[in-house]
């Protein structure tokens, strides 16, 4: 991608830390926004119309989010490729995980994806509410996450899950963990890989959060292979992490 940032521009460093400020902001204010209904929702509704409207709302907030982000904080997210999993029924969406905005934007073009979420997320004020709704599934102990995605997977849901169990450190992917093929492998779901690339590494595990981002920000997400549901899983978990080492070491051009 050609770096087309204006370098020693201060006019241009102030836009960039104005549009941090504001894309950070922007992000509080539309959970905020929904934590009220959120909260009360989950009370009223039954679970499985909570979840269906939990996850749709999600979905349309992330995708408003990114497009506000389009138009005042000088980004650019290629999307469209994920639209063409909409429909196809259960998945395991396995992603690389370089940036705090992958499940933002892989989740703001998926109406029924679920994702497995960290317990502090869940019980978090900001975010919490609209994931319990949702229902997100807690990142607790390791079978209880295998059975409440296969329960999911079963239900038609596409379940999204980064294989390196947090941010990259190591670019262009750390190592996988095996819990997506043990997933896949309970439930008879393939797993759909996804390659998501920046620009820069905004927002990353060395990029603090108050750090601005370095503008205009890029970034794509494209399909990849899709594996059948594994029968041994130590060997899928490497086939996947040479698969993403391979392909997010020589990216695709737009």
């Amino acid at each position: 991608m050609t770096d087309r940032r204006p370098a020693g521009n201060p006019l241009w460093r102030a836009y960039e830390m104005l549009a941090m400020g504001l894309g950070l902001g922007l992000l509080a204010g539309l959970c905020l926004a929904w934590l009220p209904f959120a909260l009360l929702l989950t009370r009223l509704l039954p679970a499985a119309h909570g979840q269906r409207l939990g996850r749709w709302m999600i979905m349309a907030g992330f995708r408003v989010y990114l497009r506000l982000l389009e138009i005042f904080c000088a980004c650019r997210f290629d999307l469209g490729d994920l639209d063409r999993l909409r429909g196809e029924g259960a998945l395991v969406i396995a992603a690389n995980h370089p940036s705090l905005l992958d499940a933002v934007l892989i989740v703001s073009r998926l109406p029924n994806a679920v994702c497995v979420m960290k317990a502090a997320l869940l019980d978090n004020l900001l975010f919490g509410a609209a994931a319990r709704l949702a229902r997100y599934i807690r990142n607790n102990a390791p079978l209880e996450v295998i059975l409440g995605a296969r329960e999911e997977l079963r239900a038609g849901a596409q379940l999204l899950i980064f294989p390196e169990g947090t941010r990259t450190v190591s670019f262009p992917i750390d190592p996988c963990t095996p819990s997506t093929g043990l997933i896949a492998s309970r439930s008879g779901a393939p797993v759909q890989a996804l390659l998501i690339e920046f620009s820069t590494p905004y927002l990353g595990k060395a990029w603090p959060l108050f750090r601005p981002p370095q503008l205009p920000l890029t970034c794509r997400v494209r399909l990849g292979r899709r594996f059948p549901p594994p029968t041994d899983v130590t060997a899928f978990t490497a086939e996947l992490e040479t698969y993403f080492r391979q392909q997010l070491a020589s990216p695709a051009t737009a």
